[in-house]
């Protein structure tokens, strides 16, 4: 049986959070990406000055380009993100694949540390209505109290009993089956424009969309995020995917 030594040190305290975070840790992402692709079409190759000379033409290609669905000038440029979530917002993420890669801290070669979500204060906790058809409200003050409780309870739990089996000699890739999806991991994401606009589309609600989505909180959490970082990168194509529904090409 594979095993690993007994770990010497001492159990760190688990730890609570509320929030997501998501830095941009590098990109070759502008919306001169986008002219520049779109425009070989019908003009072969061209400076960054050529391309860049009309602001108005630029604004208006790119426009013209999520309007009617021109979608691959937008796949010509790469974002780098670093997210650090609960587990379970990962794996909403994972349903996202075309235009998307992935690499997630390992349970498999790292001691997975005791940080846990709590839902915050304005984080509704309450379905009600049938599915198709459902709105989340705040819920009571009991109610939040209670939920806050028996999370923190399972995952205290939890926890000990990992790290008593890491104690035992067991492997961390079997320990690590105790773990519950709300404990925090971490992950590069790397994506396009194109990809980006339609994970925005689905992940995100928003007044200007065409098409009504209804996201877990988490996720659009750290969609939100995301399109911050983004719509500095490419204010242009940010303001089209918004003037247009916010519907990817």
């Amino acid at each position: 049986m594979s095993t690993d030594p007994p770990s010497t040190e001492a159990a760190a305290p688990v730890r609570f959070r509320e929030d997501v975070t998501v830095d941009l840790v590098k990109h070759s992402a502008s919306d001169s990406d986008v002219l520049w692709a779109a425009r070989v079409s019908t003009a072969g190759e061209q400076s960054l000055e050529e391309l860049t000379k009309d602001p108005d033409r630029s604004k208006g290609l790119i426009n013209f380009l999520i309007r009617d669905r021109h979608g691959s000038p937008f796949e010509h440029n790469s974002m780098t993100f670093f997210i650090s979530a609960p587990i379970f917002v990962f794996r909403e993420f994972m349903r996202h694949r075309a235009g998307w890669s992935y690499n997630e801290e390992s349970g498999r070669y790292r001691e997975l540390q005791p940080v846990f979500y709590l839902p915050g204060a304005e984080r509704k906790l309450v379905q009600q209505g049938r599915p198709g058809k459902y709105e989340f409200v705040q819920g009571t003050d009991e109610q939040r109290q209670a939920a806050l409780a028996v999370m923190a309870e399972s995952y205290e739990r939890s926890y000990a009993a990992y790290q008593e089996m890491l104690a035992a000699g067991v492997a961390r890739e079997v320990a690590r089956a105790t773990l519950p999806v709300g404990l925090f991991s971490s992950m590069y994401a790397t994506c396009n424009a194109r990809s980006l606009m339609h994970f925005l589309g689905l992940r995100t609600q928003h007044e200007l969309a065409r098409i009504p989505s209804f996201p877990q909180r988490e996720i659009e959490m750290v969609g939100e995020q995301m399109e911050a970082h983004w719509a500095k990168l490419m204010p242009l194509t940010h303001a089209a995917f918004n003037a247009n529904g916010r519907v990817a090409p």
